[in-house]
């Protein structure tokens, strides 16, 4: 039997697929990883299953959609009838560790660091160390250790506070307290830190066992709010920041407004503000490429990276002030869900170079991993990334679920309670995409209907137009929602309306002939 191989998650959170020149971006934002990508597999239409952290990562550790983990809120905890991916892998042999940048897995009790044998914080009052033996430490430095791990256990327990407490995470999201966490619990962590701890474990194999194959999951939040990349890379994408003192100012003011990263906008961006997020977006997506590629070549010039299956995703995108959006909280649009993926199979079962069209969910890097560990069940097999895709078990038909996070709902109706009956923000949302088709449905009765193949921005819903996709596509949603999907292929061809300004406008986009 061969070598189990390493396997490598790397998670770029709240990375959007649309900002990377792998996938087609202009500027060139990503170039290491654009040169990973050419030696690897991409999907091109790789979707999440939630729009923010806890949902989405639950899904890849459980290989299960939000509705059937139940992980929809910072509260909750993975219930113990779910033996999650890391404690799969520990199980059948696997050293596991953790790289987490992002406090929501790393620090809050979610129940998503169960099986990690060493698992490093690099967010939070203080930052973890892997899980060391004491035999040959002093006493001093064992009272030390002791004394720091009694520590990081009360300080951990009080940012857990502030994650469930209504009050604490109010007080926290004021402008005053902003710049004052964002320092001190260092709220994005520490991205070359935690590249080169895990680059260190995949090479030395410090309290690794002969033979033994790695698991490592890496988090990474350096694309997500607020943005303060290195003056260099700020002077390459946005030297008009430095010398335009009001766009600076608004910058600032961004950066230290929690809530507004959050809630949704009560009118348009400005065209001068969206270009400022943009550019900080793009450079702090550049940044972080170059500690990428950093990474990677460490592992390739090790020879680690021949044995490793490497899985480069996001767990959610980003809203930049479109649709009257901010953030990750709300939406099922694309620019949330629709998620870069790239493979690197060292057994070739996907090959090299190439690009998938197929619609896949993220939640099948769970099966996807098991099989490559030599771990998975027969039928997790079957959702393996790497089978033939005509054994695809989802026949290209997936979902997404949204439901905002509840502590932001809490504050929000404290703020600005106008904003959750306009944008509907306390009403759960479910997406279906199939084929070509995407259906949003926010509660019982409020439909859009997107062709993402000729309008991938999703700026026109088509759903009165072309209600049997429409119908076909809300029954099987309705389905999965009442936990027995059927999945059915719909109907190819395409109803046209009487409306002359819906069918003009169609007819711009290229729906129509």
């Amino acid at each position: 039997m061969a070598a189990r191989p390493d396997i490598l998650l790397l998670v770029l959170d709240t990375q959007r697929v649309d900002r990377l020149s792998c996938y087609g971006y202009q500027r060139e934002t990503s170039p290491f990883l654009d040169e990973f990508a050419h030696d690897a597999t991409r999907f091109r239409h790789a979707y999440a299953t939630a729009q923010w952290t806890i949902p989405s990562h639950a899904s890849m550790f459980t290989g299960l959609y939000p509705s059937e983990h139940t992980m929809l809120h910072a509260s909750s905890v993975l219930p113990d009838t779910l033996t999650p991916l890391a404690q799969r892998l520990h199980d059948s042999g696997y050293f596991t560790a953790a790289f987490c940048n992002n406090p929501l897995i790393g620090v809050v009790n979610t129940g998503l660091q169960r099986g990690f044998q060493s698992f490093l914080n690099y967010g939070g009052l203080m930052t973890s160390r892997p899980n060391q033996t004491g035999d040959t430490l002093n006493i001093f430095d064992r009272y030390r250790r002791q004394f720091k791990r009694l520590l990081a256990n009360t300080l951990t327990t009080i940012q857990d506070a502030f994650a469930h407490s209504d009050f604490l995470l109010d007080l926290s999201f004021s402008p005053l307290m902003a710049p004052l966490w964002q320092t001190a619990l260092s709220f994005k962590g520490n991205t070359a830190k935690a590249l080169q701890d895990a680059a260190r474990l995949h090479i030395e194999r410090k309290d690794v066992a002969p033979q033994q194959p790695v698991f490592s999951f890496i988090n990474l939040m350096g694309t997500h709010m607020p943005y303060h990349p290195p003056h260099t890379i700020t002077a390459r994408f946005a030297p008009q920041l430095q010398q335009n003192p009001t766009a600076y100012r608004y910058l600032r003011q961004f950066n230290s407004d929690v809530f507004g990263w959050l809630a949704p906008l009560t009118q348009n961006i400005s065209d001068e503000h969206k270009e400022i997020l943009d550019l900080m977006y793009d450079a702090e997506v550049a940044y972080q490429d170059e500690l990428i590629g950093a990474f990677f070549h460490k592992l390739r010039a090790s020879g680690k990276l021949d044995n490793t299956l490497v899985i480069v995703c996001a767990d959610h995108g980003e809203h930049l002030g479109e649709k009257q959006l901010m953030g990750h909280s709300i939406s099922l649009y694309n620019e949330l869900i629709h998620v870069p993926l790239i493979v690197r199979d060292p057994n070739g079962a996907l090959p090299r170079g190439t690009t998938i069209d197929r619609t896949i969910s993220t939640r099948r890097l769970f099966h996807t991993m098991l099989a490559a560990a030599s771990s998975a069940t027969e039928e997790e097999m079957h959702y393996s990334l790497t089978q033939p895709t005509t054994s695809d078990p989802d026949n290209e038909t997936i979902f997404a679920m949204g439901i905002t996070p509840q502590n932001l709902l809490n504050i929000m109706q404290r703020r600005q309670p106008e904003l959750i009956a306009l944008r509907h923000c306390d009403i759960p949302r479910y997406a279906i995409l199939q084929q070509r088709y995407k259906l949003i449905q926010t509660g019982e009765h409020m439909l859009e209907l997107y062709n993402l193949f000729t309008d991938p921005q999703e700026s026109v819903t088509i759903h009165e137009n072309f209600p049997t996709q429409t119908t076909s596509l809300q029954q099987q949603l309705q389905r999965f929602i009442q936990h027995m999907p059927l999945i059915e292929a719909i109907p190819a061809t395409l109803e046209e309306e009487d409306d002359p300004i819906i069918y003009r406008r169609l007819h711009d986009l290229g729906y129509l002939e």
